[in-house]
């Protein structure tokens, strides 16, 4: 079982999969909640039968998984449906950390946009989120690829940032350089090395 878990979140392209990617070189396991409703989703999967269950045979591809992409314009489009699917897929995913989780040494953390949405919080002996201004999201997430309207309805379905920032422990400011998010990640680490090992 895992000594020491994080929930690790922050909103669209506010940079939390860069500390994601330090924690994981500093040797912690991180695992990542869009891989695991990837796997839900994949043929015969519990996530594809909920997604069936709650949209029709044509939410599906010809495999039996998911079509994210049609699942995608939907639930954006419409609220309701959003909270249907993360009412149903949510439980899936933590259920999958929690199983992980008791099969590892050391420190566990799960990086997830919407952690404080789904309740995740108090499943974790700390939870630190990263905050960036919401212009600054904005414009990575566009040189990413997105389109600015999708960008803005992705940063509209998730929580604020107040929300985030009162559930959180730790609070990893990233408005500045790479430089300055490494160093913060790096105090990061070793809090959770000293909780890890009292």
């Amino acid at each position: 079982m895992a000594r020491f878990t994080v929930g690790l979140t922050g909103g669209l392209a506010s940079g939390k999969s860069s500390v994601a990617r330090r924690l994981a070189a500093a040797g912690f396991t991180v695992v990542d909640a869009d891989r695991l409703v990837a796997e839900l989703y994949a043929p015969g999967q519990p996530g594809a039968a909920a997604v069936a269950d709650l949209f029709g045979a044509g939410a599906l591809d010809a495999g039996g998984g998911v079509d994210k992409a049609r699942l995608a314009a939907r639930v954006f489009a419409d609220p309701a449906a959003r909270e249907r699917l993360e009412a149903a897929i949510h439980p899936l995913v933590r259920r999958r950390f929690r199983d992980l989780a008791a099969a590892t040494e050391g420190v566990a953390v799960l990086e997830a946009t919407k952690l404080v949405e789904a309740g995740f919080a108090p499943d974790f002996d700390l939870v630190v989120t990263v905050e960036a201004p919401a212009a600054a999201r904005l414009a990575r997430a566009v040189r990413r690829g997105l389109a600015p309207e999708e960008a803005r309805a992705r940063m509209a379905a998730q929580a604020d940032e107040a929300t985030r920032r009162a559930a959180a422990g730790h609070v990893i400011e990233n408005a500045g350089s790479l430089g300055a998010l490494s160093r913060a990640t790096a105090e990061l680490v070793e809090r959770l090395r000293a909780a890890a090992a009292s």
